[in-house]
């Protein structure tokens, strides 16, 4: 994902799941982005499909958060890239409720997504504890 991570940060179990967790949440978007990108007989769009993209990009924002509060010198900073992991997962969490509600088949895979976030959520409680 980045070139220059060094080698010992990828043998993180919160860094590993981060990226266990992007892929996850690419294949789900991309599984349900196919049943609600038709439009509606009204001709509007469903709106659910802005929540498949946000699980996206919020995902891929997650492991740059990791190795930098990893690499960061200064603990305020250091602080800042960890309460944007938190808020990041939150938001992960909170956008797979949203989308569960989207009428796709690929719904039945987000309970999926939230049990990794739970497993995350307790890598990166003990993780930020040894920073």
């Amino acid at each position: 994902m980045l070139q220059n991570t060094p080698p010992n940060l990828s043998e993180l179990p919160v860094y590993q799941k981060a990226l266990e967790i992007f892929a996850l949440s690419q294949n789900i978007s991309t599984y349900i982005s196919h049943d609600i990108s038709n439009l509606k007989s009204d001709g509007s769009e469903d709106n659910n499909i802005y929540f498949s993209g946000d699980i996206v990009q919020q995902s891929v924002s997650l492991v740059p958060e990791i190795v930098n509060a990893e690499l960061e010198r200064y603990s305020e900073r250091k602080y800042k890239h960890l309460a944007s992991l938190k808020r990041l997962t939150n938001k992960l969490y909170k956008n797979s409720y949203r989308l569960e509600k989207s009428n796709s088949n690929g719904k039945d895979f987000l309970p999926i997504l939230r049990s990794e976030l739970k497993k995350f959520k307790k890598l990166q409680s003990s993780w930020m504890l040894t920073l």
